[in-house]
């Protein structure tokens, strides 16, 4: 199996966990791949205590501007550098035992397992580790909130939240994986086609040194990224382009009010309802996009001035020709719009970055088979060694045994005495 551990500076907790997932997985074939997004110097203590444990590790650490999608994304990543046909996800900072590992792996070959997951709610399971009361209650919610959200897919599954499980690497389309936080298990259960998935308990522990990742702005990741699971995009879109209305018919109706012809009002009542869609867009639209949202904003804007095309003159004949109220126009103008401005925005703004998603895999493929590569060696060298050291121990059994035709030690050869 390839253990898979995503880190974000945790160098006082890698070797202790090196050691220990060194002394559980005795015995049994696996590799173990950081994934490092640290700034703490986590990969130099990883390449100090390496040469000390039996299991081949690396590190696949990502720079600042590759930091996509948190740690979860680093576990997407993780996946595409595996060289075996499971995958155990684990923190860095000891709170999930590594002699579970083990059990992991026989429940997945005993029952045909897709995923097994580590759960702290079921028999033989503990979140002592958890600290405090809130972070209980947090968890035990954040559980219950997700099983209601999704009541088919999760049915089942007693900790969503775990971030301690093994998967079937076959299984997973990394395509289609979008994670943004820690919480990627949500992310493979809900993504991902239909999956057999079993559960054993185990015990969260505290952590070993360092600080939680876990925090207000990674709560709201993960609220956010819920919304996005259970609501498809161009839903979203609508909604965010629904609640725009808001800020366009105030204005439109108060900056009429105070002596502005309709149509005026409309285009300055527009500026203020493009700022706002355009947050509600980075926020629950297209989320995790890189780049200066600065530059994206004046394409976002000209997109949705753009729109004032149609709206204007729909305007003018609704509220001119066909004397209704400015209100209602300014609404049915803007329902008018939408489709044709997701279409664009969608295409234009926010297009994804194909050339550099298939540079990641490209690199991570480079790197497993280099991996690969490196493994087979190894293995052609310690057979080699093998080989020599069967043929130098069959010269000295020659060399210390009598043989037909070889003088004894009184001179009188074996075949006669």
């Amino acid at each position: 199996m390839s253990v898979v551990i995503p880190t974000r500076n945790e160098a006082r907790n890698v070797e202790p966990l090196l050691r220990r997932l060194d002394e559980a997985l005795h015995g049994l074939s696996g590799e173990v791949i950081f994934v490092d997004d640290s700034d703490d110097g986590t990969p130099e203590v990883i390449a100090r205590v390496r040469p000390s444990v039996r299991l081949p590790v690396r590190v696949h650490h990502r720079t600042p501007a590759q930091r996509v999608g948190g740690l979860g994304g680093a576990v997407s990543e993780g996946f595409a550098l595996c060289a075996a046909p499971y995958a155990v996800i684990i923190d860095g900072d000891l709170q999930h035992p590594p002699e579970t590992i083990p059990a992991l792996l026989g429940t997945a070959v005993e029952h045909a397992a897709d995923v097994v997951i580590g759960s702290r709610y079921v028999s033989g399971g503990s979140a002592s580790g958890l600290a405090g009361s809130m972070r209980h209650l947090v968890s035990t919610g954040s559980n219950r909130l997700c099983r209601w959200v999704f009541p088919r897919r999760l049915r089942g599954v007693s900790d969503v939240m775990s971030g301690f499980f093994l998967v079937r690497v076959a299984v997973v389309d990394r395509a289609g994986l979008r994670p943004d936080g820690y919480k990627i298990l949500l992310e493979l259960l809900v993504a991902s086609g239909r999956l057999r998935v079993r559960e054993i308990g185990y015990a969260f522990a505290e952590r070993h040194a360092g600080t939680s990742n876990a925090s207000l702005t990674e709560g709201a990741r993960f609220a956010r990224r819920l919304f996005a699971l259970r609501v498809p995009k161009p839903a979203r879109f609508a909604l965010v382009g629904a609640s725009g209305t808001v800020p366009n018919l105030l204005g439109t109706a108060v900056l009429h009010h105070v002596g502005l012809h309709y149509l005026v009002a409309a285009i300055v009542a527009t500026q203020i309802a493009v700022g706002w869609n355009f947050l509600g867009c980075e926020l629950l639209v297209w989320d995790r996009e890189t780049g200066s949202r600065l530059r994206r904003y004046p394409a976002f804007a000209l997109i949705n001035n753009l729109d004032l095309v149609i709206r204007l003159p729909l305007l003018a004949v609704l509220v001119g020709r066909w004397h209704l109220g400015v209100g209602i126009s300014t609404l049915m103008s803007l329902a008018a719009a939408v489709i044709v401005r997701y279409l664009v925005v969608d295409r234009l703004v926010y297009r994804r970055r194909a050339v550099s998603e298939r540079a990641v895999s490209e690199r991570a493929v480079s790197e497993r088979a280099v991996s690969e590569r490196a493994v087979s060696e190894r293995a052609v060298s310690e057979r080699a060694v093998s080989e020599r050291a069967v043929s130098e121990r069959a010269v000295s059994e020659r060399a210390v045994s009598p043989s037909h035709g070889r003088p004894s030690e009184d001179g009188v050869s074996g075949a006669v005495s």
